[in-house]
């Protein structure tokens, strides 16, 4: 009865074409883009159009003691986004505007429903750029990505999306509007709110509005090949490029599984016969683009590597394709992929590559490996498939050791998918009974009734 009450009221405020009940449509809302989380039906679909609307949908739902689940693209990976309590699914598509983009200060202003390809896209004329950039850079919102606090391929050199975030309109669990640093490059008044929500994963506020920085492009870049005969090798080479004082852009690691797979969905002429191949990009000015990529080959021929420049843009642009369709290539082999995320220092690149091979064959699991492997960042994909019950007993197994071993070497559980629903039992491990604590309690202080986003990030 009550969820009809709010169904009324919520047509009444916002108009029917806002809002949605259809049990195919529903549907589309049920999942995100997680392997192997529950399926779970909203209630309703929401799509405000702007802050005010946002805030009339929060108080809606506070009236009626309705969970609120927010939504961009839904390209997530670890859960987020997946209506676990029915309830409301707030999604911020429509809210779509590039209010401003500010040349002359460096920054950007936009709803949470852009693009991010869509403001990378805006800047470009500028002679601009908006760094983070993860794999799904073509569909994933600015709001999903700043709730997520994502990362990318850029992510070595560039940093992550907390690194590029200046101010925020949030609207919080009892209605109220906040808003929360600006253009100014410096601002350390109060605590640091910013960062606070940038990487929230919807559990605290709903991000309605971003002022972003943005940096100069690189005026030149050099992207190159490296081959492996050995996992090894490959590690090593990543940690002597780093050790050389050079920072590539992107530097990402395929594994053969890996290569194999991208380079039947791609066929762009990967070299499918070697253990490891890495992806590597310098930029800057000329003169240190041609002085770095002079290291990085040296570097990559000292660690038993071959390696090539991509010819021109043409070469360089099917690289990064298909690099970026890696996940999609991999469903050619199983009907699920749980794509991990353990991250661990530089100098341990190396130890946690060859563990996870060992942890795969321990296990009797299949495992590609890939990431952004310059920043330690890796992400072991599982392949599996959810109706085989006994592989996944093993595929959990294996998952738990991954992580044990990420946090072992002094890593940790996500270095940009975010916890959601897919780690939450794993969060005490790395924060502690006092991080827990310290955690829970903003929550409860933001959120006392526990409405945005329940379930996620904090085991039920």
């Amino acid at each position: 009865m009550l969820i009809q009450q709010a169904l009324k009221e919520l047509a009444e405020t916002l108009g029917q074409d806002k809002i949605t009940t259809k049990p195919a449509e529903l549907a589309c809302y049920s999942f995100d883009a997680t392997a192997g989380m529950p399926v779970k039906t909203p209630a309703v679909v929401v799509t405000p159009t702007c802050t005010e609307e946002v805030v009339q949908v929060i108080n809606i739902a506070r009236k009626y003691k309705i969970p609120v689940y927010p939504r961009g693209a839904g390209t997530n990976i670890s859960g987020g986004t997946v209506p676990l309590h029915g309830g409301l699914v707030l999604s911020l598509l429509k809210m779509a505007k590039i209010l401003e983009v500010d040349a002359e200060n460096l920054v950007a202003v936009v709803q949470s429903g852009v693009i991010i390809q869509e403001l990378d896209n805006a800047v470009a004329p500028a002679g601009l750029i908006y760094p983070p950039d993860p794999g799904s850079v073509a569909t994933a919102t600015m709001g999903g990505s700043v709730a997520e606090c994502s990362g990318g391929l850029r992510g070595l050199k560039y940093g992550v999306t907390k690194h590029y975030i200046m101010g925020l309109e949030v609207v919080l669990a009892d209605g109220q509007v906040l808003k929360i640093g600006g253009k100014t490059v410096k601002n350390v008044t109060g605590y640091d709110l910013v960062k606070l929500f940038t990487g929230s994963e919807g559990t605290l506020g709903i991000i309605t509005e971003i002022t972003v920085r943005l940096i100069p492009a690189p005026e030149a870049r050099a992207t190159m090949m490296a081959t492996f005969e050995r996992l090894a090798d490959a590690g090593n080479a990543i940690q002597e490029i780093i050790k050389n004082k050079v920072i590539p852009a992107t530097m990402e690691i395929m594994d053969q599984m890996s290569v194999q797979v991208i380079e039947n969905f791609a066929k762009v002429g990967l070299p499918t016969d070697k253990q490891a191949v890495l992806l590597i990009e310098v930029d800057g000015i000329p003169a240190v683009v041609e002085q770095e990529a002079e290291i990085v080959i040296k570097t990559v021929q000292q660690n038993n590597g071959s390696i090539k420049k991509a010819k021109d843009e043409r070469e360089r642009e099917a690289l990064w394709t298909a690099r970026r369709a890696a996940f999609p290539a991999l469903a050619q082999l199983k009907p699920t992929i749980i794509i991990e995320d353990a991250t661990v220092p530089r100098s341990e690149i190396t130890t946690m590559l060859i563990a996870i091979n060992e942890i795969a064959q321990k296990h009797n699991v299949t495992i590609c490996t890939l990431g952004h492997a310059g920043d330690g960042n890796l992400h072991p994909a599982i392949l599996t498939d959810t109706k085989d019950k006994e592989e996944m007993v093993r595929v959990h197994q294996a998952m738990d050791e991954i992580f044990k071993k990420a946090l072992e070497l002094g890593g940790t559980l996500t270095g940009e998918h975010g916890i959601g629903l897919a780690k939450s039992r794993y969060l005490p491990w790395e924060m502690g009974d006092a991080g827990m604590d310290v955690m829970k309690r903003i929550k409860k202080a933001l959120d006392p009734e526990g409405l945005l986003n329940p379930g996620k990030m904090f085991p039920d």
